[in-house]
């Protein structure tokens, strides 16, 4: 499915911070809309049923994205039909209620700090020795 492969590359952004210890960082926490976004290509898109659970679901996404989401849906194959604007309305209904920001695209000038902890060496400056092949001669050791 379509909607596989952007959560295996998210999943696999996930895995990378969590090996570089940077789950509490704030970057997990931005990636919630595209791993929501992601979802939403796999969920059924058919019933009111659907629709609410699309609703509950996606609480990162504006009712404007998630619109956005439904109107470029495009199926896999063609067995499988395009989202009816009968359901979107359902959705907008269902998130009328919201009081979301009027932005549709992420800020991607949002900064947050990252810290990196600091391992002090156990290797003493005095101790290290420079090979000749770097060609470093013209530095002194103190």
């Amino acid at each position: 499915s379509l909607g596989c492969l952007p959560r295996f590359n998210i999943s696999q952004l996930e895995e990378w911070l969590r090996g570089k210890n940077l789950q509490q960082s704030g970057a997990a926490q931005m990636l919630e809309p595209l791993i929501q976004a992601a979802q939403l290509l796999q969920l059924k898109k058919k019933t009111s049923e659907d629709a609410e659970a699309i609703c509950s679901l996606c609480t990162s996404l504006t009712t404007q994205q998630i619109v956005k989401i439904l109107n470029l849906y495009t199926p896999v194959n063609e067995f499988e039909e395009r989202v009816t604007v009968a359901f979107i309305r359902d959705i907008q209904t269902h998130l009328q209620e919201r009081n979301d920001p009027p932005q549709l695209l992420l800020d991607f000038k949002h900064m947050f700090p990252v810290l990196f902890p600091f391992n002090p060496s156990s290797i003493t400056m005095d101790s290290i020795h420079l090979p000749a092949s770097l060609h470093l001669e013209f530095l002194n050791k103190v």
